[in-house]
């Protein structure tokens, strides 16, 4: 158990900015794709299509606060 303990008080370092993503400014990905177009339509918004990988993150974090989708508990 001490491990556990000792692992939950480390920073978590698996979360990155998009902007830093050495793969940023590759196309978008299909789940990406598929995902922006599930939210964009739940926000009454046009999909964006012509995104970066990095740029499909940031409107999904956008469009996720817009519709409360993706919320921790």
């Amino acid at each position: 158990m001490k491990n556990n303990e000792n692992n939950n008080s480390r920073p978590d370092n698996t979360i990155k900015n998009p902007d830093e993503w050495k793969t940023g400014n590759e196309e978008i990905t299909g789940a990406q794709r598929s995902y922006l177009r599930t939210l964009s339509d739940e926000a009454g918004e046009e999909p964006q299509e012509d995104l970066t990988k990095a740029e499909a993150s940031k409107k999904i974090e956008e469009l996720q606060e817009k519709t409360g989708r993706g919320k921790d508990h």
